[in-house]
């Protein structure tokens, strides 16, 4: 059995740089797994080793000495890396009022600690949350709604607008709330209906979810899926996003006649509805959850196919749209949709005539948070979308608020700019738009 002890000095030697590794990005998003129990037995697990190689007598060896400094690093790296998040959370939490208030309603963030949220919607350092599966796993819905409640209370003791309050309920495999909710089918599985059934069916399974989001507290749901249904198998590296299984079509008019529905059904309980994700990620081969994506089909094509049922959506609804992070390269080669001037300010606000609600899919994804985050998120602003989304890790909320912070204070953020998008959330908000609904006050409708 002696053979196994050089075995297990080369394991040691293997493990080590990644145990290090792990500790020194302890709060990177792919590591979110890793955080809090994993954190902590990663530090005991090293601590463990160097205690065993002490007592082995390892370091009494130049190479022993080496292995129990490299297992020493994941506790030291760990130590910095929690230091830096907390420097940096300090440095948001303590932004001033008058910068809260010109930043705060431009993001919504997801989240798992109650009172950490509060504390953000207090400050009005947030303007909308996104509720998910682990906000409601193993509570009762009575419980996710008192929480809601309790935020939107927060903010009116503080004198701040009600927050938007986001889910991701499209049905089929994207159901984020259900079970409790109702599980609703895919839109998809109405394709194959005549024209009045499919009219009918999502009408109803807007209704639902209306009706049921409502309840809940939220006001904005992150549905439907209108971009086109790939050819079987176009998607080979689409881990995450499965396109192939949201889309509700190839064809245009039907995703256009069964997304109207959907959102008519869902607007008549007072919640929005946000069209996803522009500019289409149908044709693109690569999953943006984790890398970058290039849609290199033609305007000219993209007008005539893909964006038919978007235009169609948002000229009698109101609706928000969703700016994903694939790069159109026939309009702007150098940067992603979300964060492209020459996309949402170009294509969006002057040529559509769009001036509704323009939000970022999820900041964290791959395509966006592995390249220059803070690049991307004074870009958004500048280019006039109104919401960042920070959803899957919401922790991530300081490092890139800290990014709009950073350009405010050095003169990078366009002031006209945010300017006009605080007006566009203050009259297309949901809860706005709830209030038009129900008449108790007048808000101007956007096509």
């Amino acid at each position: 059995m002696q053979f196994l002890r050089p075995i297990g000095l080369i394991l040691l030697w293997l493990a080590a740089p990644v145990a290090a590794f792990a500790a020194a990005n302890k709060n990177d998003p792919y590591l979110l797994v890793l955080r809090g129990a994993g954190n902590v037995a990663l530090v005991v697990a090293s601590i463990v080793v160097v205690v065993v190689l002490l007592r082995r007598g390892r370091w009494r060896t130049i190479a022993g000495k080496a292995l129990v400094m490299l297992w020493c690093l994941p506790a030291v790296l760990m130590s910095a890396a929690h230091l830096k998040f907390e420097l940096r959370k300090h440095e948001v939490l303590g932004a001033s009022a008058a910068e809260a208030h010109q930043l705060g309603p431009h993001f919504m963030v997801g989240y798992s600690s109650f009172p950490e949220v509060a504390r953000l919607a207090g400050q009005g350092l947030i303007g909308g949350v996104y509720v998910t599966r682990h906000n409601i796993r193993d509570r009762t819905v009575e419980a996710l709604r008192a929480e809601i409640a309790a935020l939107q209370d927060i903010r009116r003791a503080a004198g701040l607008p009600p927050l938007v309050v986001a889910a991701d309920q499209e049905g089929g495999i994207v159901g984020h709330l259900a079970p409790p909710l109702t599980k609703v089918p895919a839109l998809a599985t109405l394709a194959g209906l005549a024209p009045d059934d499919q009219q009918a069916k999502a009408e109803e399974f807007g209704r639902i979810h209306g009706r049921e989001l409502a309840g809940l507290g939220v006001n904005l749901n992150l549905a439907p899926v209108l971009d086109l249904k790939p050819p079987a198998r176009r998607n080979r590296l689409d881990f995450h996003t499965l396109i192939g299984q949201r889309a509700i079509a190839s064809d245009p008019a039907v995703v256009s006649t069964i997304a109207s529905a959907y959102v008519r059904g869902l607007e008549e309980s007072g919640v929005g509805a946000t069209l996803k994700h522009f500019p289409g990620i149908g044709r693109v081969r690569t999953d943006t959850h984790h890398f970058s994506a290039n849609l290199d089909t033609p305007v000219k094509e993209l007008e005539a196919t893909d964006w038919l049922p978007f235009r169609a959506v948002l000229s009698h609804s109101r609706s928000a749209l969703m700016v994903g992070h694939v790069t159109l390269t026939a309009v702007d080669p150098d940067r992603a949709a979300s964060h492209s001037k020459r996309v949402v300010e170009g294509i969006i606000r002057e040529k559509w005539g769009y001036q509704g609600v323009v939000m970022t899919d999820d900041l964290v994804m791959g395509a966006i948070y592995q390249n220059d985050v803070c690049k991307a998120v004074v870009e958004a602003i500048n280019a006039g979308v109104d919401l960042l989304l920070v959803a899957y890790d919401g922790a991530q909320f300081y490092r890139v608020f800290a990014c709009a912070l950073e350009g405010s204070r050095q003169g990078r953020l366009d002031a006209v700019m945010l300017h006009a998008s605080a007006a566009r959330l203050e009259r297309g908000s949901p809860i706005a738009q709830a209030r038009t609904s129900s008449g108790e006050i007048s808000v101007a409708r956007q096509d």
